[in-house]
C-alpha cells in the first residue's frame, strides 16, 4: 500500500476512536445523578421532597371561599416568628385552650356572625327554649351589622372574638400582627356595645400557635376551642347533624355550630331538635364571662 493511502488510513481510525471517547464520557456523566437544587432558597432533594424551610401551604379548609391572606396583613416571615414557647393556657384543649364548660352543662357556641339571614333566627329559636349560648363574631360581620351584636347582647349571650376576617392562618403571623386583628374586632364589637365583654377568643379552623395563645394571655382573653363538632359548616342536612350533637354530646360539652359564612339552614333546623333534647339532657349555659 503507498505511504499516503496508509496516512490516510491512520488518520480516520484516530478521529473515530477519539469520537468514541467522547461518547463513552457523556454517557457517563449522563448515569451520576445531579446534585439536590436550591430554588429561591428552599432546599430539595433529589425525590423533589421540601425541607423545613419550606413556607406553610395555606389551608384547604377555607370554608369562608377567601384567600388565607387577610387584608393589611401580610405573612410573616420566619425571622418575625418568636421561638421561644410561653406556657398555655389553662385549658384542656390544643395549646391549652378551653374545651369544657368546667360544669355538668353544655355550652353551645356559634361561630362565623353576625349573620342577617340566619343570625336572627338562632337568636329566636334561642329566645324561645329559653337558652343563652356563646357568639364567636368575625369583626368585618360586626362592624357591617352593630345592630345584630346589640341584639345577641341583649339577649344575655356571651360574646368571643373569631379574628377580623377568619384568617385560618393568624397564628402564623407576628405578635404585632396578631394583636393588631384580635383588638381591631374586639373594637368592632365595642363599637356596637361599648361596655361589651368579650372573655374569649377562637382561631378559625382551631389553628392555635403559642405566639396567638400568648397574644390572648396578654389581651385577657381565653382561647377557645371545642370537644363537639357536627361540621354543619359542611351543611350536611339537619338530620346528621342533630345525630352527630347527640351521639359525641357528654356532660361539660362546648359545642361547635355555625351562624354564618355559607347556608346555615340545616343548623337552624337541628336546633328545633337539639336544643329542647340537650337542654333535657345536661341544661344548656352560656359560657362565663368573669368579671368586667
Amino acid at each position: 500500500m503507498p505511504a499516503r493511502t496508509t496516512g490516510r488510513v491512520a488518520a480516520v481510525l484516530t478521529l473515530v476512536a477519539v469520537a468514541l471517547l467522547g461518547s463513552a464520557y457523556g454517557l457517563g456523566r449522563s448515569l451520576v445523578p445531579d446534585p439536590p437544587r436550591r430554588d429561591s432558597g428552599v432546599a430539595t432533594s433529589v425525590d423533589g421532597a421540601h425541607y423545613a424551610d419550606q413556607p406553610p401551604e395555606p389551608s384547604a379548609d377555607d370554608r369562608w371561599g377567601r384567600t388565607s391572606e387577610s387584608p393589611g396583613l401580610p405573612q410573616a416571615s420566619q425571622d418575625e416568628a418568636p421561638t421561644a414557647e410561653p406556657p398555655a393556657a389553662d385549658g384542656d384543649g390544643p395549646f391549652g385552650s378551653r374545651i369544657s364548660t368546667g360544669s355538668p352543662q353544655v355550652a353551645l357556641t356559634f361561630d362565623d356572625g353576625p349573620d342577617p339571614q340566619w343570625t336572627p333566627q338562632v337568636l329566636e329559636l334561642l329566645r324561645a327554649y329559653h337558652v343563652r349560648a356563646t357568639f364567636c363574631l368575625v369583626g368585618q360581620n360586626a362592624q357591617d351589622h352593630p345592630d345584630l351584636v346589640q341584639q345577641i347582647v341583649a339577649d344575655g349571650h356571651t360574646l368571643c372574638n373569631h379574628s377580623w376576617s377568619h384568617d385560618l392562618l393568624l397564628g402564623k403571623r407576628s405578635p404585632d400582627q396578631i394583636r393588631a386583628d384580635l383588638s381591631r374586632t374586639s373594637e368592632a364589637i365595642r363599637a356596637a356595645v361599648p361596655d361589651a365583654r368579650i372573655a374569649y377568643f377562637r382561631q378559625p379552623g382551631g389553628n392555635w400557635t403559642y405566639p396567638l395563645v400568648s397574644v390572648c394571655q396578654e389581651l385577657g382573653l381565653t382561647p377557645l376551642h371545642w370537644s363537639v363538632d357536627p361540621s354543619d359548616w359542611q351543611a350536611p342536612g339537619s338530620t346528621k347533624i342533630i345525630n352527630s350533637v347527640l351521639t359525641a354530646t357528654g356532660p361539660g360539652s362546648v359545642v361547635l355550630m355555625h351562624d354564618a359564612g355559607g347556608d346555615r339552614r340545616g343548623t337552624v333546623e337541628a336546633l328545633y331538635t337539639l336544643l329542647p333534647e340537650l337542654q333535657n339532657r345536661y341544661g344548656l349555659e352560656p359560657l362565663p364571662t368573669g368579671t368586667t
